[in-house]
This record gives structure tokens, C-alpha cells and sequence, in this order.
């Protein structure tokens, strides 16, 4: 079993990546392995709707290092997805958007029925409006969302003050169990997913 977990903080050790931390930490107490992305610094291309990874085999036609590392982590066989990010102006950093638009519109079959979770990290506020900007990759992609005891919300500001809310940390402990616990319930072998129905596509403009 292995979760993958995205850093969507440009700093690499920063309160992002502790609270994100504390969840991997349990999840390998769990007996389940993990990989940390982190997004860094670079720009972010953002997707253009070309659909050429609908021809390419779910690639997306931008070949930077940051996607394809992700993509193949996915392609590699995660149980799970876990998505962090500071809050910027009441929602998530906008790189790790710019991101999560490709990587999820690129590898869907990939993705759904994975269980997955998103993590936020402020100083004051904004956090549930960004926890909910992130959950909706989710939820429009068959992927479960696994919960906690409270919202994956942290606070700190500082790098290292987010270890110092321990509310925070043991929802994120809650998280890293609560996810373990859905993926050994889950067994992809089994192939046991609901049959999906033929997309219908409804446009309000005729």
C-alpha cells in the first residue's frame, strides 16, 4: 500500500510540510508507504484545454520535471492521495492549482476510487474555504474523501509552529489512520466499483 503526498507549498520545510508530515508519519505506522512531492518554487504551467492527453495516453503535451513526477508516482500504483497547501488569499497556492488541473484532468482513470484527502495550512483564515477549493478535485472524480475528527486545517506562520498546534496534528494523525483504515477496506483486486454509466453532458446554452 502506498499514499502519495503533495506538498502544494513553495517551501519545502515550511508548515505545509509538517502538517502533511504528521500524516505520513502515521500512515508508515499503519504500514503504509508514502512519497512526498513538493512543488518548489518554479512556475507552474497551467492547463490549456488542448486535450492532447486524451491522445497521448494520459500525457499531458507540457513536459516539465514537476508534472511527470507526479504522474509517474500515479502511473508507479498509489492506494492514495493526499493534497496540501497553504492558504493564499482564502484558497489554495495557485502553482499547486495550476497542477492539480493537469494532473487530474490527464490521469482520471488513474485516480478515481482512490481514497484522498486535502490538508491546509494557515495563519488566521481562509482555511475551510481552501479545504473545500481542494476537495472538489475529489468529489468530481469518483475519488472517496476520507475524514478526520475536525477539518485538515493547521495554523502557523512561521515554519515549525505548525508542530506546535496540537489540535491540528492529531487531526492529522486521525487523517493518516482514518486513510489507512479506508484503503485495507478497499481492495482494488477485488474489482468491486460501481459500474459507471455513459457520461451525459447537459449545456445550459442551446
Amino acid at each position: 500500500m502506498k499514499v502519495l503526498l503533495i506538498n502544494g507549498s513553495p517551501r519545502d520545510n515550511g508548515n505545509t510540510f509538517f502538517a502533511l508530515s504528521e500524516v505520513a508519519k502515521t500512515l508508515n505506522e499503519e504500514g503504509v508507504a508514502t512519497k512526498m512531492i513538493h512543488i518548489g518554487k518554479q512556475p507552474v504551467q497551467g492547463c490549456i484545454a488542448c486535450g492532447m492527453c486524451g491522445r497521448t495516453g494520459g500525457r499531458c503535451t507540457f513536459r516539465d520535471d514537476l508534472y511527470y513526477s507526479v504522474w509517474r508516482a500515479v502511473k508507479d500504483g498509489i492506494d492514495g492521495l493526499v493534497v496540501g497547501s497553504p492558504v493564499y488569499y482564502g484558497g489554495p497556492n495557485g502553482s499547486l492549482c495550476a497542477l492539480l488541473d493537469r494532473v487530474f484532468y490527464s490521469l482520471k482513470s488513474d485516480l478515481q476510487f482512490k481514497p484522498a484527502a486535502s490538508v491546509v495550512v494557515c495563519r488566521r483564515g481562509g482555511a475551510s474555504a481552501a479545504f473545500d477549493r481542494l476537495n472538489k478535485y475529489f468529489t468530481i472524480m469518483n475519488m472517496p474523501v476520507v475524514s478526520s475528527q475536525y477539518w485538515n486545517m493547521v495554523y502557523g506562520q512561521t515554519p515549525g509552529q505548525a508542530a506546535l498546534d496540537e489540535e491540528g496534528m492529531q487531526t492529522m494523525r486521525t487523517l493518516g489512520r482514518n486513510m489507512a483504515w479506508m484503503i485495507r477496506k478497499l481492495d482494488p483486486s477485488a474489482g468491486d466499483y460501481p459500474n459507471p454509466e455513459q457520461p451525459v453532458w447537459t449545456n445550459f446554452i442551446r
